[in-house]
Parts: structure tokens; sequence; C-alpha cells
């Protein structure tokens, strides 16, 4: 059975398609947009998180780790991080619960095991397994074997995908998945390069594609305060979306997704800094969002979380 890198598996997730879901974050991701709340499944390998306010400095790690990642002081705790193979010894071993693996190895069939478990509150929810990370198509293989077992089980599946990825993996989920979540982060090009390191160009091609094979598609906007979410910016995407919806009716909806500030810590367990600080929106901000949302000609909601 396929494997891959799996950083957490959240159960009864309600924002992430429709009904109750199992949410799987995998790892790796082709975008480093500068808003990201999940750092950890950027790299395609394991990293190791560091939670220095939980360390006693005990030193424990230290006497297991083979590799020499860390160097404990009574006053410090120093990670050589490039040393670290992902073993998972120094996490299994730390009694303050200080360090944590970002990945862990699992088989398509153990991810869906897990999502069976609340088939009931599928069934009434009308909910499923919902893929995401990270970039699910940064494992391509892995993804589709996921999806697979799911629909020998029934489970209603849905993608969550920034659509960076070539136009042949593309069109194979098209033939499998139920409803992708797709995201679109900025409509012209230099500023989503800006923004995310990377040309929108196969992005937009992509979601084309989807619809033209008929898959039902959820766009999902991520709104920056100061950097996408002005009327400049918005107004011209919802315009675009509501032509895309013009054509093709499988085109269910736009969801408007304010950032939020949660991930920050995760860069500084990961030892890297964050390279921005999301400002929460004002609530004037909101409402000037939710009239833009009253003028677009498409189903379209701005969702809190």
């Amino acid at each position: 059975m396929t494997s891959g890198l799996v950083t957490d598996i959240q159960r009864y997730s309600i924002h992430d398609g429709p009904g109750i879901r199992t949410l799987v974050f995998l790892k790796g991701c082709p975008l480093r947009c500068v808003w990201c709340a999940n750092p950890e499944t950027h790299a395609a390998g394991i990293e190791l998180l560091f939670l220095a306010d939980r360390c006693t400095r005990c030193g424990r790690c230290a006497t297991v780790c083979a590799a020499g990642v860390h160097h404990v002081e009574p006053d410090c705790h120093e990670l050589d991080r490039p040393r670290c193979a992902g073993c998972g010894g120094c996490e299994a071993e730390c009694p303050a619960e200080a360090l944590r693996l970002a990945g862990r190895t699992l088989s398509a069939l153990e991810v869906v095991e897990v999502a069976a478990r609340d088939e009931p509150f599928y069934r009434s929810s009308g909910g499923g397994l919902t893929i995401g990370g990270g970039e699910p198509t940064a494992q391509p293989e892995f993804l589709l074997a996921i999806l697979a077992e799911a629909r020998r089980r029934g489970l209603h599946t849905a993608v969550e995908t920034c659509g960076l990825a070539p136009p042949e993996l593309i069109a194979e989920l098209a033939r499998t998945v139920d409803v992708f979540l797709y995201d679109i982060k900025h409509l012209e090009p230099g500023p989503h390069r800006a923004l995310t390191g990377a040309s929108n160009e196969a992005i937009l091609a992509n979601v084309a594609l989807l619809l033209e094979c008929g898959s039902a598609v959820i766009i999902r906007m991520p709104l920056v305060a100061g950097l996408n979410d002005g009327s400049t910016e918005l107004r011209p995407a919802l315009r675009y979306l509501a032509e895309l919806r013009s054509r093709w009716r499988n085109l269910l909806g736009v969801e408007l997704l304010p950032c939020h500030r949660l991930g920050l810590a995760k860069y500084t367990q990961l030892g890297r800094t964050a390279p921005m600080q999301p400002r929460p929106h004002s609530r004037a901000e909101l409402d000037a969002i939710e009239e833009s949302l009253e003028l677009a000609e498409l189903p379209a909601r701005l969702v809190a979380r």
C-alpha cells in the first residue's frame, strides 16, 4: 500500500467541504505564501518543532539523539537542525512535550481507516474526507491512493489545492474527486508571485480545466489585510469568478477566508522567521468585504474561522 507523509489528521472539521469532515494535512507545498499558517507543511521531509517555553532543559533528548541535534545546558537548549533525521526518539523521550515531529509516515489505508471512524457523522451531515496540506498534489501517488481507497469505501472526497500542479494530474483528479476547494489568491501575476513565490498562470489554467471537466469546484480566497482585500483587488477577482460561474454552473460558490495569526508560533518552533504577521481585519473592513459580496453576481460568503 502506498505511503506518504502526514502532519495531522483533524476530525470533526466543519469548514473544509460540505458537512462534517475529516481533514488530512499532507506534507509539501510548491508555494511560500507570506501569510501561511501551516509552515510545518512546507518542506517535503520530516521536521522538528521545538516549544522552548515548555522545555525544562532536563537533557534527556540529548542522551537519546545519536545525531547530536540537541545541545542542552542549564540555561539554554540549542538545536543543530540540519543533523535531524526525524527518528522521533527525542519526541518520545521528552517529559515536557517540548519536541514534536512535523510529519509521520502513514499508508493510504491507515489514513482512510481514521476517516472511516466517523462514517455515521458523514451520512447524517453529507460530509466525508478532505485532503489538504501543504499541497496534496505534492505527493501525487499518495493522494491518488488515498482517494482510491476512500472511493472503494464509498466516502465523499474533497481536495484542497492551490492548483499549482501538472495539468495531467489535475485531469486525473477530476475523475475521482467529488469536490475541489480551490485557492485563488490574486489575479495579477506580479503580486501573486510576490505573495506566494510563484506565477498564477498554471493555477488559473487548471481551474478552467477542472470546470471544463465538469468537476464541482468551490473557490477559496484567503484575504490578507492590506494585500489582496481592497476593492481594487477584490472586485475584479469577483467579476472574474462571476464570468467563470456564468459559463460553468459547476463552480458552486466562493468562500473568502480572512487570514489569522494562529500559525505564527510555528515559525519560531521550526527555527524560522515568519515572513509577515497578518493584521486582523477590522469590523469596518469586514463590512466592506461583505458589501462587495452583495454586489457580486455569484454565490459567495465570508468565512470567519
